[in-house]
């Protein structure tokens, strides 16, 4: 037929992470860490020279660092890591009251996914008792990532990914990490009792009860 041809198979590309990609994840990691605080400005000159890659490739580390709202530009100030405030606590927690019900009732029916959740519980147990409450602050977010990830949709698990960096930034503005991670640790281990149990309606109950605690204690904080 005049004017068609057929497609040309093509071999896959080669993965890799690209330089900006391998800054950004160092970025990323000490950010998610506490080391790098919010409010702090990141300097380009620095970032280059310590990582010896070109000052390009640092800015594009920024942009990709603020398409995941962890950083931001202030006009002719520079690039800061985002500082979280009560409106984004808010809009973090509503959506999570959202999607996270909805993990909920896929990995009911999924005995993966529950084992799962409670290896995310046996991690944040065992970093609680190293003292590393740091530690237990990624775990308890890994319970969340996984609860999610029961939905089976990469759509889904892409967004949520971007609301759980936004809530570590959250949590880096308390000053005691402890009394944040610590009570609901255990709550944690009583939603997957629950859900090994078959009661998804308790479970849901007290995830909404979880949720909307840790709203406020986030707010008491951020707001005072």
């Amino acid at each position: 037929m005049p004017g068609s041809a057929m497609p040309v198979p093509l071999p896959p590309l080669a993965r890799r992470e690209s330089t900006a990609e391998a800054v950004a994840a160092v970025l990323r990691t000490q950010i998610a860490g506490g080391a790098i605080r919010p409010g702090t400005q990141l300097r380009e000159e620095h970032i280059a020279s310590a990582l010896e890659v070109s000052r390009n490739t640092v800015r594009e580390a920024f942009r990709l660092l603020s398409h995941e709202r962890l950083v931001e530009h202030a006009l002719h100030r520079g690039v800061f890591v985002r500082v979280c405030g009560p409106q984004e606590v808010r809009d973090i927690y509503r959506t999570r009251r959202f999607v996270e019900p909805l993990g909920m009732r896929a990995v009911v029916e999924q005995a993966a996914g529950l084992r799962e959740l409670a290896d995310a519980v046996a991690a944040g147990g065992a970093a609680a008792d190293a003292g590393d409450w740091d530690a237990v602050g990624t775990a308890d977010i890994d319970f969340h990532r996984r609860l999610v990830a029961a939905c089976g949709s990469v759509h889904l698990e892409a967004m949520f990914e971007a609301v759980l960096a936004e809530l570590r930034l959250a949590f880096l503005r308390l000053p005691d990490a402890q009394a944040l991670h610590q009570p609901f640790l255990l709550r944690n281990e009583g939603m997957v009792v629950l859900l090994e149990g078959g009661d998804l309606h308790t479970a849901l109950r007290e995830l909404d009860d979880y949720l909307h605690e840790a709203e406020a204690q986030l707010l008491a904080v951020i707001d005072a």
